[in-house]
């Protein structure tokens, strides 16, 4: 799998690359409200534009976990609780019936 995920790499990195080489003309870029406009190649507005859509996406992802991270943290602590619960039982029992002599056959 390891070795799949490898190839993919290489073949996504090769696309980019060649994209990159391929598409080295100067675009102007200009933001609505700034008066500026901004000559960059339009291999890298895409790209910047594509790195930023998958920034906002995984915050928005990410955002969109808390609930869920929240309620996994509250069961592992719910959880730890239980167990040291059951900890101080198996205690209170070994103590209240004292040692447990083992006879050797």
């Amino acid at each position: 799998m390891k070795f799949f995920s490898w190839i993919v790499l290489a073949i996504v990195a090769v696309v980019l690359i060649l994209f990159a080489v391929s598409n080295r003309e100067a675009v102007s870029v200009g933001l609505w409200p700034l008066p500026a406009l901004v000559e960059l190649p339009l291999y890298l507005v895409l790209l910047a534009t594509l790195l930023v859509g998958f920034i906002v996406g995984e915050l928005a992802a990410w955002v969109r976990g808390w609930r869920w991270r929240r309620e996994a943290r509250r069961g592992r602590e719910r959880i730890a609780a239980l167990e040291r619960e059951i900890d101080a039982q198996r205690a209170q029992r070994v103590a209240i019936r004292g040692p447990v002599a083992v006879i050797p056959p």
